[in-house]
C-alpha cells in the first residue's frame, strides 16, 4: 500500500468533519501535544464529573489522518470514562501495530483507519489525538505534588 491510498474518501470526509474545536473557558485540565514525526498539534481541554468527560474541547492542527482521529474521538468521547477512553486507546494501538481487528460499539468508526497499519510511520498521526486525552487523564489521576519549600 502507497502512503497516498491512505486518504480515501471516508477518511476525507471524517477529517471534514472534527467537532469539539471550542476551546473550553475553565477546563479541568489542558494539554498540548506535538507529533516529532509530522509536527501535528493538538490541545485538548477536558472537564470531568463523576468519573466522566463532562466537556470537551479541542484544537486541531493536523494532517487528514490525524484529523479524522480527532474527529471519532470528539464524536463519542463525552460522558466516556477514563478507562472507556484508555481501552479505546490501547484497542486503536493493537489496530495499528498489530493488525488486529476495529473495535465495535462506539469506537467502530476507528475502522476507517485501519489501512494506516501498513504505514507504521503514519501511526503517530492516528495516535496523537488518543495520546493527548490519555495524557490529560493522567494529570487529572495524579496525585498533587508535594508542597516543597
Amino acid at each position: 500500500m502507497d502512503e497516498s491510498d491512505l486518504y480515501d474518501e471516508p477518511i476525507l470526509k471524517k477529517a471534514a468533519s472534527v467537532s469539539r474545536l471550542q476551546r473550553l473557558s475553565d477546563p479541568d485540565v489542558t494539554v498540548e501535544r506535538v507529533s516529532r514525526v509530522c509536527g501535528s498539534r493538538i490541545a485538548v481541554d477536558l472537564t470531568m464529573a463523576d468519573d466522566r468527560v463532562a466537556e470537551f474541547g479541542q484544537k486541531v492542527e493536523a494532517c487528514a489522518l490525524g484529523r479524522a482521529s480527532a474527529a471519532i474521538l470528539a464524536d463519542v468521547v463525552v460522558g466516556r470514562t477514563a478507562d472507556e477512553i484508555h481501552g479505546a486507546a490501547d484497542h486503536l494501538r493493537q489496530m495499528l501495530k498489530h493488525r488486529r481487528p476495529a473495535p465495535g460499539g462506539v469506537w467502530a468508526d476507528l475502522a476507517i483507519l485501519a489501512p494506516v497499519a501498513d504505514i507504521p510511520t503514519r501511526h503517530a498521526s492516528v495516535l496523537l489525538p488518543f495520546d493527548a486525552v490519555e495524557e490529560a487523564l493522567g494529570k487529572l489521576r495524579a496525585p498533587p505534588a508535594a508542597n516543597c519549600r
